[in-house]
């Protein structure tokens, strides 16, 4: 007998219905030489620190740091848990063979691992790695099963960031609590989680602490165009004006027309980063909401696996294209000129050194039946995005057009789009962002060199503006980057190694901020909360908050996943560093500032001594009354 174990049980019954397994059991099905059974969620995890050492189920200073020597699992303590991996258990006993048919992933390698090793599974394992749900692809994956052992890698992955997470989580979590809190508040501390609500906190701090300076533009209209002046910004008004006098006796000249010819690619196949970004800047889907949606449409065989992080398509994947298009039914006006001539196969789109385990997000070429709005409007993304990268590049000219006014430059830019080429598949899609950006592709008028005529020149006084706040599309390609804002999307894929957690979990670590009332939204924007900015400012180990460090432990557990770097070194150096900062915090002495709460009757007086540290003085700031020593660590802040 065969036995096949699912992610869950909606996959098991489609896997079952491509194998003939239509004898419904408890708890698995059964028929023709196969028995499919499935887990759901994290049936096992890692042992809690009492079972390694009762000793430990003390939360105390003196038993940290917490390591055991040999990490174990358990079965999760639930009961329908429990009882489905009996059920496991029992099939395994007498199986000829397993087909681990997890979730092809690092996460599911890891769960259905974990279950067979608890399970004492001595049979042989394959492995089933498709990225759809389809039928064709089901019986493909039977038809190539992999032997576990090529996952090996993976598994380790799993298994380090797992163990990581555990040794970082409990120990720190525990030793900031023990060290720091007041009235019994745990500091929950995460190897992710804590980094990017550094961020926010960060990012807040700034805004709050920003002071706006003022600046002057100077701009003229000639023949009902802008024309802004080359210097840039005045310091001052009095610099401003004398620009101004020089300008506006005199007649305006036409100095330098520049045209320059290019084409523009279609934007790339989503990953699920730029998925959750779109769908949050479009529609306002929190990154939870977008990743259940994509998972939806994946469980319904209409897109392939959305848990990846490339957005090129694999080689294999060429020959499919016609068939995927042609599916597309609702897009038939947009297909059926791809359709009548060969499809191009670009480098832009197929690359197989930039895939790994999965392609890019694209439909299946099933046609979508049944779907909410919301899934209706994320595989719009999805199709369009899929169809565009198979039309031709947009060509576009590029005009730069120079004037003088008594030495005086100035210049506009304009765009002109020649021929659309991919545009035509996003004109009935058009959302305010891009309409916004319509200004910048104004069509300048046909202006002629050495031209002149008259002006109307201004001065305008502007202020700088605060650094904006995090939404969820920001902070998403925040965390993918380490915390380096990066538009160029060729850069962003190179720095995709060093970002902070992985594609599929990114989403849970934002939702646990909102649960432990560190980060709030207002409208869009992530606005970190009293405690949230108190635990960073109690946080003096930068190796806790930091992105660009989490970013490199990242960029290790991505090697080990490649065979590349060992999982034990990568744990080791781990544990060298956990040790070090549970010496570096018992051994703080300083005073380590009271909650807010203890000052909310002091008084506050701008300028006046910050009843925190005793040492700073009173600055305000968008929101609230804050000390001038924050960046120093003082966390006193006041909403006003």
């Amino acid at each position: 007998m065969i036995v096949c174990i699912a992610e869950k049980p909606s996959v098991a019954r489609d896997i079952a219905e491509v194998l003939g397994a239509k004898n419904r059991k408890d708890g698995y099905m059964e028929g023709n030489g196969y028995q499919v059974t499935w887990t759901f969620g994290h049936l096992c995890g890692l042992l809690e620190p009492h079972e390694y050492n009762p000793a430990w189920k003390a939360w105390a200073l003196s038993n940290l740091p917490m390591i055991p020597d040999r990490f174990g699992i358990r079965v999760m303590n639930d009961s329908g848990i429990q009882k489905q991996f009996k059920v496991i258990e029992s099939l395994l006993v007498n199986a000829d063979e397993v087909v681990n048919c997890g979730d092809a992933g690092q996460e599911g390698e890891l769960i259905q691992r974990w279950v067979l090793q608890k399970a004492l599974c001595h049979s042989p394992v394959k492995r089933l790695w498709i990225s759809s749900l389809t039928e064709e692809a089901i019986r493909e994956g039977f038809s190539k099963l992999k032997d576990q052992s090529e996952f090996q890698h993976l598994y380790e992955a799993g298994l380090s960031r797992a163990i990581g997470d555990w040794l970082l989580g409990m120990n720190a979590t525990r030793l900031y609590t023990l060290k720091y809190a007041k009235n019994r508040q745990v500091l929950s501390i995460g190897r992710v989680q804590t980094p990017t609500l550094a961020l926010i906190v960060n990012r807040q701090l700034e805004i709050e602490n920003f002071k706006p300076e003022a600046y002057w533009e100077l701009k003229t209209v000639y023949r009902n165009t802008i024309f802004s002046a080359a210097k840039g910004r005045f310091a001052s008004v009095e610099e401003g004006t004398k620009f101004l006098d020089t300008v506006k006796n005199s007649d305006f000249t036409v100095s330098d027309i520049n045209t320059k010819k290019g084409n523009e690619s279609a934007p790339k196949l989503f990953d699920l980063t730029s998925l959750q970004v779109e769908c949050n800047k479009k529609y306002g889907f929190s990154a939870d909401e977008t990743l259940k949606l994509i998972q939806s449409l994946y469980e319904k065989k209409i897109t392939t696996y959305p848990r990846v992080d490339t957005t090129f398509l694999s080689d294999d994947i060429y020959p499919k294209i016609p068939t995927i298009l042609k599916g597309l039914k609702t897009y038939e006006l947009l297909t059926t000129p791809l359709l009548a001539a060969k499809i191009v196969k670009s480098k832009k789109v197929f690359d197989n050194t930039k895939v790994t385990d999965h392609h890019a997000i694209i439909p299946t070429g099933v046609q979508p039946t049944a779907l909410s709005d919301n899934e209706k409007k994320v595989f719009d993304l999805v199709a369009r995005r899929f169809i565009a990268n198979f039309y031709p590049d947009c060509k576009v000219a590029t005009t730069t057009v120079m004037g003088e006014v008594d030495t005086v430059e100035f210049k506009v830019n304009g765009k002109q789009i020649l021929e659309p080429g991919w545009r035509v598949v996003f004109e009935k899609s058009k959302n305010e962002d891009e309409k916004e950006n319509e200004e910048d592709e104004k069509t300048l008028p046909l202006f002629v060199k050495d031209e002149s005529g008259p002006h109307d020149p201004t001065l305008g006084e502007k202020w700088t503006s605060p650094p904006k706040a995090y939404t969820e599309a920001t902070l998403l390609r925040a965390m993918e980057t380490a915390g380096k804002m990066i538009e160029n999307e060729e850069l962003r894929d190179a720095m995709k190694d060093n970002g902070i957690g992985r594609p599929s979990t990114r989403a849970a670590i934002i939702e646990t901020l909102f649960k432990r009332d560190y980060v709030r939204k207002e409208r869009k924007n992530l606005i970190a909360t009293n405690t949230g900015i108190e635990l960073i400012q109690t946080i003096q180990v930068e190796l806790l908050k930091s992105a660009e460090l989490t970013g490199q432990w990242e960029k290790k557990l991505r090697q080990v996943e490649r065979g590349e770097y060992a999982a034990k070194e990568f744990l080791e150096e781990l544990k060298v560093l956990l040790r070090q900062i549970v010496f570096d915090v018992k051994s703080d002495n300083s005073k380590i500032a009271p909650s807010l709460t203890t000052v909310k009757n002091a008084e506050i007086k701008l300028g006046g001594v910050c009843p925190i540290c005793g040492k700073g003085h009173i600055i305000k700031g968008n929101s609230a009354f804050g000390c001038s020593r924050w960046k120093e660590g003082c966390n006193f802040r006041k909403q006003f």
